[in-house]
């Protein structure tokens, strides 16, 4: 039975309300809010960010600055921004556990706990999904900055989630979800025990899966398998795995990801700017899989374009219209399939987005498109109010934080001092 047949399923919709437009809240499947702190700063071709391998070096070097302060006043600010684009829950793939050197705080959690006091000041509602990084990548040696995200094994992972859901358990604005970062930095004997614990306890499982050819070749050289091949082999393919990126899969891979109804978290925003290439988000659809999107490293403050760009880009690949998914589709991979994809279930029924009718991008919008409208037209400058379980975080297209937040932000970017 299709999703369309279920009886009783309430599915996205776009409605008019008097001048408005409203819609559901949006989910950003996959952030790593720290990394906001990169935007604007290495893009020139002046810096040494020339591939996807060097921007990581320059955000290791980001990643050792860091204290707990600091990440709380950019995530803070990140997702104040993700408000005023409509969104109303985040998924935070969260790997920066620890202190300098790779020592552990006196509370293991600590950088955790920031992050979800960032999306408590924000509204926002927050899956913290605690990534294990247990290694730099096979026969790689942890380098400085990358030693802070290192785990000893996937069972001190886990203790920490653990620990985790149950400071959490009752908050319906917190989530927790498990995460191996990568198959390069989460051997395959730890990566299935992840995957087995996130089945037992019911979790969503994340993973970084084949976003770079390199990533494909190290796999190879180590197991003889791509990773997604991997991950079949060894039947760790199923409705709770959400594969970010999926960027370089051979059809039967597709097939194997739409078979066992796995999500993809599609992040063109980020994957434009590393170069990462585009995912076959057709025959993914096609096949099976439930598309998501997520802002991932921050790189652009539009959530509607992370949406659009999954049709956009599958045009521009595809030199045709029509390439991916119509809207409703997409209104569906930005809303109800992001929320399920990082555990918040039914509540994208509980939140909205009120836009202006009479924005620029927006008016005349037609009552049987209004999905076509919002998806492909619209933008935060039409973002008038957003509300999360009933409460409204922004009203008026302002934040009541947003002044704070900005002189914080700015503030610790002064302090750091960026030069990249």
């Amino acid at each position: 039975m299709s999703d369309e047949q279920q009886p009783g399923l309430r599915r996205p919709a776009v409605r008019r309300e008097g001048a408005h437009l409203v819609m559901p809240g949006m989910a950003t499947v996959h952030s790593h809010a720290f990394q906001r702190a990169l935007r604007g700063r290495t893009q020139r071709r002046s810096t040494e960010a020339g591939s996807f391998w060097s921007w990581r070096g320059l955000m290791f070097a980001l990643a050792d600055r860091l204290t707990p302060d600091d990440l709380l006043e950019i995530a803070r600010f990140a997702y104040i921004e993700l408000t005023l684009s409509g969104v109303t829950a985040v998924g935070e793939f969260h790997y920066l556990h620890h202190d300098r050197g790779g020592k552990p705080y006196a509370d293991r959690l600590e950088l955790a706990e920031v992050m979800i006091q960032a999306a408590r000041e924000a509204g926002l509602r927050i899956t913290l999904i605690r990534a294990a990084y247990l290694r730099a990548g096979h026969n790689q040696t942890v380098v400085t900055g990358q030693d802070r995200f290192c785990d000893r094994s996937a069972d001190e992972a886990i203790a920490d989630i653990e620990a985790l859901r149950r400071r959490h358990a009752g908050d319906p604005l917190v989530q927790i979800a498990v995460a191996a970062h990568s198959i390069r930095a989460v051997p395959l004997p730890e990566l299935a025990t992840l995957a087995s614990y996130a089945s037992a306890a019911g979790l969503p499982f994340h993973i970084h899966l084949a976003e770079q050819r390199r990533e494909l070749q190290e796999c190879q050289e180590e197991y003889g398998r791509t990773p997604v091949a991997l991950l079949a082999e060894h039947g760790l393919l199923d409705k709770r795995l959400v594969a970010i990126h999926a960027t370089h899969l051979t059809t039967d891979e597709i097939q194997a990801l739409g078979a066992a109804r796995s999500f993809v978290g599609i992040c063109r925003t980020t994957e434009r700017d590393l170069g990462d290439g585009f995912p076959e988000t057709g025959a993914l659809l096609q096949a099976g899989a439930r598309l998501c999107v997520g802002v991932d490293s921050h790189a652009g403050p539009d959530a509607f374009e992370e949406i659009r760009a999954v049709e956009l880009d599958g045009r521009a690949a595809a030199e045709r219209r029509h390439a991916v998914a119509d809207a409703p589709q997409l209104l569906e991979a930005a809303t109800r399939a992001g929320y399920e994809a990082i555990g918040m279930g039914d509540a994208w029924a509980d939140d909205d987005v009120w836009l202006d009718g009479d924005d620029p991008a927006l008016a005349d919008a037609e009552d049987g498109l209004l999905a076509d409208a919002v998806i492909f037209a619209a933008t935060p400058r039409a973002v008038r109010r957003v509300t999360v379980a009933g409460r409204t975080i922004v009203e008026g297209g302002q934040h009541p934080g947003y002044a704070d937040a900005l002189t914080r932000f700015r503030r610790t970017m002064d302090r750091l001092r960026l030069r990249l």
